[in-house]
Order: C-alpha cells, then sequence, then structure tokens
C-alpha cells in the first residue's frame, strides 16, 4: 500500500479545512475576500509563488495571507513552517499581484496559524525587503 499518497492526501485535506476555517475567521473580523490562492509561475531568478488568501480591511489595507495549518504541535505547529523561503514566494506573488493595480494600497503580510483546529491569526507577521 502507497502510504505517501495516504499521507499527501491528508496534509491537503488538513491544509484545505485550515484555509476554510482561517477565511471564516478573517471574514467574521470584518475583512473582504478578494482572491483565494492567486499563483504565479516562476521567473527568470525568481521561485513561484503563491498567496493563499488576499483580503481588503476595512480602512483599505490589502492583507496578503498564508496559511498554515498543522493535525498537531510538533515541529514548532503551523507558524513556525513559515520560513523566510516561504516569505519570498509569498512576497513575490504579492507583486506581482500589486503589479495589476493602478494605484498602490497600504499592504501587510499576515500568517493565519491552525494547529489543531486553533486559530492564531498574526497580524504583519513579516515584511518584505523592496
Amino acid at each position: 500500500m502507497d502510504t505517501s499518497r495516504i499521507e499527501t492526501k491528508s496534509r491537503k485535506s488538513t491544509g484545505d479545512e485550515g484555509e476554510a476555517l482561517a477565511l471564516a475567521h478573517l471574514q467574521r473580523a470584518g475583512l473582504t475576500l478578494l482572491q483565494r490562492n492567486y499563483r504565479v509561475a516562476a521567473g527568470p531568478g525568481a521561485p513561484a509563488g503563491e498567496v493563499d488568501l488576499i483580503l481588503r480591511e476595512r480602512d483599505g489595507t490589502l492583507v496578503f495571507v498564508e496559511v498554515r495549518a498543522r493535525r498537531d504541535l510538533r515541529h514548532g505547529g503551523a507558524a513556525a513552517s513559515v520560513t523566510p523561503a516561504k516569505q519570498r514566494r509569498v512576497a513575490y506573488a504579492a507583486r506581482h499581484y500589486l503589479l495589476r493595480l493602478r494605484a498602490l494600497p497600504p499592504c501587510r503580510f499576515d500568517v493565519v496559524a491552525v494547529d489543531d483546529g486553533r486559530i492564531d491569526w498574526l497580524k504583519a507577521a513579516f515584511d518584505v525587503a523592496t
């Protein structure tokens, strides 16, 4: 039996469930969803990137959200898995998204960590060098 396939499905379903929980939590807090799973192909010298959720705060701030979900706290939990490399991939996709806009709104990068169903919303979790 190929257990790696079962683990992948479990990880994917954990991630999908975590993203749905995170989105519902953010919408209850008053944010408006603009885009889900915004993906950008790799470019010359740049990795492929993805932003899980792009939302707008009531004050107009554009919020790029990385959602990480874990079934337990092994390996430091969900928030600890947002490495500098992952941050760069999120930032790459965010820059690409911003190119579509006429004017640049205030922006921030948040992380929503879902550990065994518990949600932690880390506002301004990381900065991006320009």
